[in-house]
């Protein structure tokens, strides 16, 4: 499959969440999509997320005729010319940091190319975007910061909260990112980002990876590819096209415990806490975005939508792929 901008632009999803396996790559291989930023962690420590990744060293090397490794943005090109779509290793969360600056390091020698600072709740960074109380960066996040732009990690802030965001884009010298968030103009979500933290943000050359995750969307399921690309046409015009990609937050073949996992991890007994308390089961994509292929008809959209074919290849993975030649690397 090929979308029409792929030859001037690589095409990249800065976030899925997949249970993946052998047909869901095969499935990446004829979706159009040169690379894909995966989530390895929510909740996990240093220790549990060592086995996750051996578990995708071992991937790479069993699936390799059709998944790649990026640690730098040249393997993104070089998976397009093999026909295979490069994997980034990426946390929403630092929990496998532990209290340790220099695990940093450790793992982006063993790959990790981006790192949330938090997932909803509040670490030893800063706080998420479901506290009450947002005090922002903490002495351990300025040091975290320095330490991940010293080594080329990048910082993602889409489930971080407010005022721990902005103080983010400020400490960091490297633009920051949030993968996969939307703006709180087009749905009130916790998640999504205020009008004023996307300014900032693309004021200091950062990105924002727009989210199909229904609870992020107007009217959820029924949310059209119409509303969705206007969405994104209105931020263009506040922050500069530049500035914006897509990072769908695609989660494929997980069942509920999964999905209660990642809302509740270990840190409570409680029921499926936070955005959608109590629903039985994940929620159900739009119809136009419901596995990679449909990354397609994003491009048809923005085309609908009055996008130039240049802009529409920046925001399907051009930008993206500008942002990690110059932040994936010490």
């Amino acid at each position: 499959m090929t979308i029409h901008v792929k030859q001037q632009f690589p095409v990249i999803d800065a976030l899925q969440a997949s249970n993946w396996n052998r047909k869901l790559f095969e499935d990446l291989a004829h979706s159009g999509l040169d690379a894909v930023h995966v989530t390895l962690v929510y909740w996990e420590n240093c220790r549990q997320t060592l086995p996750i990744i051996g578990q995708w060293n071992r991937w790479f090397r069993e699936h390799g005729d059709l998944i790649l490794s990026v640690r730098r943005a040249a393997d993104i090109r070089t998976a397009h010319e093999a026909g295979k779509t490069g994997i980034i290793l990426g946390f929403q969360n630092s929990s496998p940091i532990d209290d340790d600056l220099s695990l940093i390091q450790i793992l982006h020698d063993l790959g990790i190319r981006i790192m949330q600072m938090t997932y909803n709740n509040q670490t030893l960074i800063g706080a998420g975007c479901y506290e009450q109380n947002d005090g922002g960066i903490t002495k351990f996040g300025k040091n975290v910061i320095r330490e991940m732009n010293r080594a080329g990690m990048v910082i993602d802030l889409s489930h971080t909260s407010e005022k721990t965001s902005f103080d983010a884009i400020e400490i960091s010298e490297d633009p920051v990112a949030i993968t996969h968030a939307n703006p709180l103009f087009f749905h009130k979500a916790v998640r999504n980002k205020s009008d004023a933290l996307l300014k900032e943000l693309a004021r200091k050359g950062g990105i924002l990876g727009f989210s199909i995750y229904p609870l992020h969307l107007l009217k959820g399921t029924e949310c059209t590819l119409e509303s969705f690309c206007e969405m994104i046409s209105r931020t263009a015009d506040m922050i500069g096209v530049e500035h914006i990609g897509i990072g769908s937050d695609l989660c494929q073949g997980w069942g509920p415990e999964q999905l209660k996992y990642m809302r509740s991890g270990t840190w409570t007994f409680e029921s499926d806490p936070g955005e959608s308390a109590g629903d039985p089961d994940w929620p159900e994509y739009p119809a136009w975005y419901r596995e990679s292929a449909d990354f397609q008809n994003i491009a048809r959209g923005l085309s609908n939508a009055g996008f130039s074919d240049k802009e529409a290849g920046l925001i399907l993975g051009g930008n993206w792929f500008r942002f990690f030649e110059n932040e994936f690397g010490a």
